[in-house]
């Protein structure tokens, strides 16, 4: 079933760990959009031969950060594509207010916008570093170390967080998520907010 819209356009925010990347899955595979995954698209931009996937190979294969002109040239690239013409999912991105204001202008010079931003919301810090100390041991991150989790997670409060009151002042569209519940329950609550989303449409 997909959302019964032109475009739908979202934006997922929240701290590592609240459960992004499993619901970004379930929007992309119920509404039929892309989930632009930042993580997931370096490592696939780096294989193309394309002008943008050359300097992202470049910079990876150096070991370094992918700098913010660089991540809006590959948001623009991957933008561009056919697939997200019905709508997208941003996952990752921005997570500074400086990649926000590129984003709004990318947005903007694209003649598209944010229908939606959903913020994730676990209030219980422990919480979060059980779950991504968890998903360390599955998948075998070696880095993901409660302390590495405690400073990713103070990044995120001190770069990322100020983001949900800009796009509330902007645009008025965040719609808080309680992510401390099981999946099923999350995503209804997801679904909903789309549901009215499309409504308005």
């Amino acid at each position: 079933m997909r959302a019964p819209r032109s475009s739908l356009n979202i934006l997922l925010l929240g701290p590592q760990g609240s459960g992004k990347g499993t619901q970004a899955k379930l929007i992309s595979q119920t509404y039929g959009i892309p989930q632009v995954a930042t993580g997931d698209m370096i490592r696939e931009m780096k294989e193309l031969d394309t002008e943008v996937g050359r300097a992202v190979r470049a910079v990876y294969d150096a070991g370094e950060l992918v700098d913010d002109e660089l991540m809006i040239r590959m948001i623009r690239d991957r933008l561009s594509r056919g697939d997200t013409i019905p709508g997208f999912i941003l996952d990752g991105f921005p997570r500074t207010m400086p990649q926000a204001e590129a984003l709004d202008a990318l947005l903007d010079e694209v003649s598209r916008d944010l229908d939606v931003v959903f913020e994730f919301q676990i209030g219980d810090r422990q919480t979060l570093i059980d779950r991504m100390v968890k998903r360390a041991a599955e998948e075998n991150r070696s880095d993901d170390t409660p302390d590495a989790i405690r400073r990713r997670l103070a990044l995120y409060d001190e770069q990322t967080a100020p983001l949900v009151e800009y796009y509330r002042s902007t645009r008025g569209n965040v719609v808080g998520i309680h992510a401390d519940q099981p999946v099923d329950d999350v995503f209804a609550e997801v679904r909903e907010a789309l549901d009215q989303v499309a409504a308005r449409a």
